[in-house]
């Protein structure tokens, strides 16, 4: 008798591997192509002159920022830097400029992906937030809360400006000590 083909170290592969291996996405797909063949039916399996274009509905989230120091400065803490998390805060970025949102990482170079050349410390100077390295330094407890110019306010020299463009503190990416960190307990 001869062994089944998990002892012959030779797996069968299932539909779905088959599928692929022959173009599709999944085991269905072929079924279904298969099927209309046999019907006779004429039919194209993805044709891309046949795309339908389509707008994703705008949604509302909201962020909680993880703390709000009395002059307004809005920390957030993050041992991962994920995509997502990128994304949103140059979403609110853009359509909140004139909050303060500073970061601080547990490791500022780290990079934002695996194998990207480009830091957490790096990201955050391209766009423009401010950062630190592992705890809240101490003088973004004392810094005074800014008065924001509106977008529709002018200076007294009839100027529009943006109070928050262009800011950007380089922090040094070093372990901080126990005088520029703030510890609870």
């Amino acid at each position: 008798m001869p062994k089944p083909a998990w002892l012959r170290g030779k797996r069968k592969r299932s539909a779905t591997q088959r599928a692929i291996e022959e173009g599709y996405r999944s085991g269905l797909e072929k079924l279904n192509s298969t099927f209309l063949e046999k019907q006779g039916c004429p039919f194209e399996y993805e044709p891309g002159d046949k795309k339908i274009k389509y707008v994703v509905p705008a949604q509302e989230h909201s962020y909680l920022p993880d703390f709000v120091l009395w002059n307004g400065i809005i920390v957030e803490t993050k041992g991962r830097f994920e995509s997502a998390d990128r994304k949103k805060h140059l979403l609110i970025q853009a359509q909140y400029p004139d909050l303060d949102i500073r970061f601080v990482f547990s490791n500022s170079n780290a990079p934002i992906y695996k194998g990207s050349p480009t830091s957490c410390a790096k990201w955050c100077e391209k766009h423009g937030f401010i950062w630190a390295a592992k705890c809240i330094p101490i003088a973004w407890l004392h810094e005074k809360p800014r008065r924001y110019v509106r977008h529709d306010e002018q200076d007294k020299d009839g100027v529009r400006r943006n109070a928050t463009k262009g800011i950007c503190i380089e922090l040094p990416a070093r372990r901080a000590n126990s005088d520029e960190c703030y510890h609870v307990g």
